[in-house]
């Protein structure tokens, strides 16, 4: 559930050409489509690019709910593919030119994980341009999906590579309700949550404004290139449900107990309302209420004895926590506009279902803090004083892997295992509506 919130003051973004993907809340249920497409011919692509962009939506009046719209992103090479001066690819980051199969050592995608194993295209040189659809209904989506194929249709230097439905009803496969702590951001306009904290300033996550070190952030040339984009990091996972649901049962003796373990992994009961505020017993009250799902933080858990110090949002947003390594939290920041696919179960045998996650993290620093995330709090422990011990939702799992849930007597819960498999991914850049226009003539 990404958080609704209300527009508390006047903008001062250029929203009519950031677009909407940045600011905008998905919906709660929720209904879209990923699609990648292989740029073949440059004239091809930029025609495309001409018919899509009236369909991309912007971030202006991001506070208004919408019954739909698309996002559009451009891989590296897909830049190439459109023929983008050689003076502008090269201002592009290094992580970003080389593509996220490139880069799999820095992120730890190894073994199961590993580019080698990926389905097609991702991986491949034919991820050029990824094209989402959001819907908060069935007919707006399908309505949405027929919109961007009539602008395919006829246009043979283009070839559509990937299609992907996705869409919940609020809870993810393994049954939680999430999307919770998304930052605000500075120029925005959006009103601060209890626990929000002071707004993000806005160069973290759009390109060309001031960052949290008091300057913009370097930004791709031209200018009207870069300005107002931003980075997209997407990664696409097969969960593991009927693991997950077995490791539950085999560490718990009721189901009260199976239910605490598994708040423990997340930091978070399955309604969304954390441990942080309700540390024994499960308030789905809490989870439904925008002023209370994100108002708390670890000043008094120094030892996790309520959030357990390695658990999935512990690690992803220490908030306050003390770090054995230090880091600017406020830099690590990410917008996230994750979304899942397939039905969630409760059976302990896999079923052979496909059912997942793609993890979509937005930011101008998205892919140096999706790298660093991935090597430093997901694949260690160290930044938390727990040594080799790893995310216990999202990573690769070692032999003999465990995960300490702290108290008097601490307990190590042995034989976890990787839950999610990555599939594929990329990095792509989502450049403003006035860039679209520039890359298309």
């Amino acid at each position: 559930m990404d958080v609704f919130r209300r527009l508390l003051r006047r903008p001062t973004l250029e929203l009519d050409d950031i677009q909407a993907a940045v600011l905008r809340a998905r919906p709660e249920p929720y209904f879209g489509t990923h699609a990648i497409i292989e740029i073949v011919e440059a004239a091809a692509g930029k025609e495309l690019l001409r018919r899509l962009v009236p369909r991309v939506t912007s971030a202006a009046h991001w506070d208004v709910p919408q019954p739909s719209w698309m996002a559009l992103a451009i891989s590296y090479r897909g830049l190439v593919a459109l023929g983008v001066p050689p003076a502008s690819l090269v201002s592009f980051p290094a992580n970003f030119r080389a593509g996220m199969a490139a880069r799999a050592e820095r992120l730890r995608d190894t073994g199961p994980n590993a580019p080698t194993h990926w389905e097609a295209p991702f991986g491949t040189p034919a991820v050029h341009l990824a094209i989402s659809v959001y819907a908060e209904n069935e007919n707006d989506w399908r309505r949405e999906v027929a919109n961007y194929e009539l602008r395919l249709r006829g246009l043979t230097g283009v070839r559509l590579v990937s299609h992907q439905d996705f869409g919940a009803t609020g809870f993810n496969v393994f049954g939680y309700r999430d999307g919770f702590s998304q930052p605000v951001v500075a120029g925005s306009g959006a009103e601060p949550l209890p626990g929000d904290g002071r707004p993000i300033k806005a160069g973290e996550f759009v390109l060309g404004c001031s960052s949290e070190t008091g300057h913009p952030l370097a930004m791709p040339a031209p200018d009207v290139l870069g300005h107002n984009g931003t980075y997209v990091v997407f990664r696409k996972y097969h969960s593991h449900v009927a693991a997950f649901n077995r490791y539950l049962r085999d560490n718990g003796r009721t189901e009260q107990e199976r239910e605490l373990l598994a708040a423990k992994l997340v930091g978070r009961w399955r309604s969304g309302a954390p441990l942080a505020l309700t540390p024994t017993e499960d308030d789905p009250a809490i989870g439904a209420d925008p002023n209370r799902v994100n108002d708390f933080d670890y000043a008094d858990d120094p030892r996790g004895l309520k959030t357990p110090l390695g658990s999935h949002i512990r690690r992803m947003n220490p908030r306050n926590s003390k770090l054995e390594v230090l880091s600017d939290v406020n830099i690590r920041r990410i917008i996230r506009r994750s979304t899942s696919f397939g039905e969630p179960t409760t059976a302990l045998a896999d079923d052979g279902k496909d059912r997942g996650l793609d993890f979509i993290a937005l930011g101008a620093r998205a892919i140096d803090n999706v790298e660093f995330l991935q090597s430093e709090w997901v694949n260690s422990g160290s930044f938390m004083g727990l040594g080799k011990e790893k995310d216990p939702l999202i990573s690769l799992q070692d032999k003999g892997a465990y995960f300490t849930v702290p108290g008097t007597p601490p307990r190590r819960v042995h034989g976890i295992q990787s839950f999610n498999t990555l599939r594929g991914g990329e990095y792509f850049f989502m450049p403003s509506l006035s860039a679209i226009r520039w890359l298309s003539s």
